[in-house]
Order: structure tokens, then sequence, then C-alpha cells
């Protein structure tokens, strides 16, 4: 007596196929997701095993129809959306040009060439200041001069190269600077 559970669920979703597809469109709220969890359930019959005691083949077919569609609402929710994909393609790629990275790199030579002309002790200071990142107390102490040196040396230094390099000394703390005087 083998696959009679097989025959006798294929054979009671081939008489009642439109009434299962109104059940599940009902519970799925759509007409095409129930046909499509339909065909996977006609599928799904033939692995049933003959020892099941199967009293009610359509509600047996019902319950493996939203079996099927659970399983295919988990798998759906790890697929991207065509939404998704375009927001994806649409990421700008923000690595620099080949035009850019030598423009960056002649503007490195003329900052590192510039601040190799300043005088010694105001590179030294604005190098520890700004690259290393050393406290104002602590250059002061390095150098045997107080804070006040430190930053005049520092704000010398900025003019300096912002000058020489064409671009503007932005404060981000500090008094800010007088303006200068037009006569």
């Amino acid at each position: 007596m083998s696959n009679s559970n097989s025959k006798s669920l294929r054979d009671a979703l081939a008489a009642d196929y439109q009434g299962l597809a109104k059940r599940l469109t009902r519970c799925l709220g759509s007409a095409d997701a129930a046909h499509e969890t339909l065909h996977e359930t006609f599928l799904k019959v033939d692995r049933v095993a003959d020892a099941v005691d199967i009293r009610s083949p359509l509600d047996y077919l019902f319950r493996i129809a939203l079996n099927v569609a659970k399983d295919r609402n988990k798998r759906d929710r790890h697929m991207l959306t065509a939404s998704d994909v375009a927001a994806i393609m649409d990421v700008v790629d923000e690595r620099p040009d080949p035009a850019m990275a030598a423009e960056s790199r002649l503007e490195i030579a003329e900052f590192q060439k510039a601040v190799g002309e300043l005088p010694q002790r105001r590179r030294e200071v604005f190098i520890a200041a700004h690259i290393e990142q050393i406290p104002h107390r602590d250059i002061a102490a390095r150098f045997g001069i107080n804070v006040r040196t430190v930053e005049f040396d520092i704000q010398h230094a900025m003019e300096y190269l912002s000058g020489r390099l064409g671009r503007q000394v932005v404060r981000r703390y500090g008094p800010r600077p007088r303006p200068k005087r037009v006569e």
C-alpha cells in the first residue's frame, strides 16, 4: 500500500484546486501567491509518508499550503527588493579619481615645501602642535618658551602657510582675529 497517502492527497488537490486556491487567497491576500503556494504544495505531497493517518485530505493539504507560504515568506524576507538593489547600485564611489590623486599629491608637496620655508622653531612648533598633536604646554616645555609664544608661533605659521598656499585660515577656537586697519 505504498504511496496511498500521496495519491489520495494529489487526487484531493486536483478535485478541489479552485476551493483551496480561494481559501489560500483569503489567507495570503494574493491569488498569485495562493497559486504558487499550491504548486509547491503539490510537490511536497510526494513526501508524505504512508504511516501518517490523514482523516481530512483537504484540511491536511491546506495546512501543508500554509506551511509552504510561511516558508516562502521567510525566504523572501532575506531577498533584496528592486528598490534595495537600486539603492545599492546608486552608491557613490568616493575614491579619488587619478586626476584628483595627482592634484592632492601636488598640494601635499606644496604644503611640505611651504612648511620647510618657515623658520626652524616656528616649523617645529607647528609640526608638534598640528601633526604630532602635542599640547601647547608640553611644546612650551620642550622648547623652553612660554605657552603664549607657542600660540604666537602657531598663529604666524598658519598665516604664512595660508597665504603661501592661497587658503583661508579657519579658526575653530580662540579669540577672533582683529580686523585689519585700512589706511
